[in-house]
């Protein structure tokens, strides 16, 4: 029974998850807008997306002021307020109009973000502190193990 609650739990998270890509929504930069590694401007910069630059909007927070993209390869947030949406051919701003288009709403786990998106990134290990992580901060920063 165990397993087959499992394989049931597994099947809905698949789904669920594609679901959620099916609800992704096209969008664009409305100005030269940092890319954060989080929903804060506190996080680092990934990567500086160009005015009018196209834009994949996975999902926002509550409230649509941090938004879930990827642009150009790169995964991270943007502000809603610096995006613009497609809806019935005309970009529109993306606050307004984000429940109209069905953007989903999502929640933010940043070690599981982290994780997933940002091993490899050189901020990863000078900002990121999470489980089975140990740091210790320095005259140059954070050294983590």
């Amino acid at each position: 029974m165990r397993m087959k609650s499992i394989a049931a739990a597994l099947v809905f998270l698949v789904g669920a998850g594609a679901a959620s890509l099916a609800q992704a929504a096209p969008g664009y930069s409305t100005g030269n807008v940092n890319m954060r590694a989080g929903p804060s401007t506190a996080y680092p910069a990934v990567t500086v997306i160009p005015v009018g630059a196209p834009v994949e909007i996975l999902g926002c927070l509550n409230g649509w002021a941090w938004c879930d993209t990827v642009y150009a390869g790169n995964r991270g947030w943007v502000a809603g307020s610096y995006l613009n949406a497609s809806y019935r051919g005309a970009r529109v701003p993306f606050v307004s109009y984000a429940p109209r288009i069905g953007v989903p709403v999502v929640a933010y786990n940043r070690d599981v973000y982290w994780r997933t998106h940002y091993r490899a990134r050189p901020f990863y290990r000078q900002y990121y502190v999470g489980p089975n992580h140990a740091c210790v901060r320095g005259p140059r920063g954070a050294i983590c193990r």
